[in-house]
């Protein structure tokens, strides 16, 4: 089913759906074998990524708080904060764009430019190539050219793909379980598709439609506005997905909004900043069941996705 959309800026969504692996954008077509999401895996959770070896990719997406953080912005591996809050990197495996700004095309572009501005080249490379269990997988999977940037970008990214949540009781009901979501969840998802509107940028397998949007967040940052030279981008930033939401407080590119019920209650009452606020963002006029609907509904997308952290292989 097509759900029309009269009141938003385009004409159609994609109807809510549950993510299939058959769909995730693979480089080049080709899905990554087991050992190369194992390699990315012990990269991803690796501490020697940063100088003083107290920082790897984990500690901004933390698989016990939905691969985030928890905290409202981001902190850098100098111990200062960044202007933005770290999303959530499960199900990017679907995403054509990366970041709140979009400024990375894949994960593993992420990847590389992420270890780029932390020196691994100088720091983290040197230390690994000493340690026999990364000499033996670099060897297997990467005979030609072992210990490289790139290399290790294309197998954290693989790890980072196989990060699926796709089994909510939502994804259940979809299925035909029907008493999969409470009372209050349907009536929640039913709001989502109607009254409160979500659907307008919410939308598909991902509850994302992977554009930029400028919500009415109260911040100066320019967001996408500030990666391209479109004014009317100014203060946009790209949907997230929904899934797993209810594990990724605080919300918000700057994490200025501490739990899901506030963000119902900012949508309802059409955004706090009205400079450049896009056209989608109007009152709601939810009641306050309504608003409580819309939040179950949310905590019903929660599949967790479990990930075992491995041992760090040392000298």
């Amino acid at each position: 089913m097509i759900v029309i959309l009269p009141f938003c800026g385009h004409a159609i969504a994609e109807p809510l759906s549950t993510p299939d692996y058959d769909n995730i954008e693979w480089p080049n077509d080709d899905p990554a074998s087991a050992e190369m999401i194992e390699l990315g895996k012990m990269l991803f959770f690796d501490p020697r990524l940063v100088p003083d070896e107290n920082q790897s990719c984990a500690s901004c997406h933390d698989p016990d708080m939905g691969f985030s953080d928890g905290v409202a912005l981001d902190v850098k591996h100098n111990g200062k904060n960044d202007k933005r809050n770290s999303p959530s990197i499960v199900n990017l495996a679907f995403s054509p764009i990366i970041h709140w700004d979009g400024r990375s095309r894949s994960l593993e572009h992420q990847a590389f430019k992420s270890m780029g501005k932390r020196g691994v080249n100088t720091t983290f490379i040197p230390k690994i190539k000493k340690i026999k269990w990364y000499q033996d997988k670099m060897q297997t999977l990467f005979p030609d050219t072992g210990f490289t940037q790139t290399n290790m970008a294309t197998a954290i990214g693989a790890f980072e793909r196989s990060l699926i949540s796709n089994n909510a009781s939502f994804d259940k009901y979809l299925k035909g379980n029907k008493a999969a979501l409470t009372p209050s969840a349907k009536r929640g998802l039913e709001l989502f598709e109607g009254k409160g509107r979500c659907i307008a940028c919410h939308d598909g397998a991902t509850f994302s439609d992977y554009s930029f949007h400028n919500i009415g967040v109260n911040s100066t940052d320019k967001g996408r506005g500030g990666r391209v030279d479109d004014k009317t981008l100014i203060g946009a930033f790209k949907t997230p997905g929904l899934r797993n939401v209810w594990l990724t407080a605080p919300y918000m590119h700057n994490g200025s909004i501490p739990s899901l019920e506030g963000v119902i209650q900012f949508y309802n009452r059409g955004g706090d900043k009205a400079e450049n606020r896009s056209k989608l963002i109007k009152p709601l006029h939810l009641t306050r069941q309504e608003e409580l609907d819309l939040v179950a509904f949310l905590a019903a997308l929660t599949d967790t996705v479990v990930v075992e952290r491995p041992t760090i292989p040392w000298n």
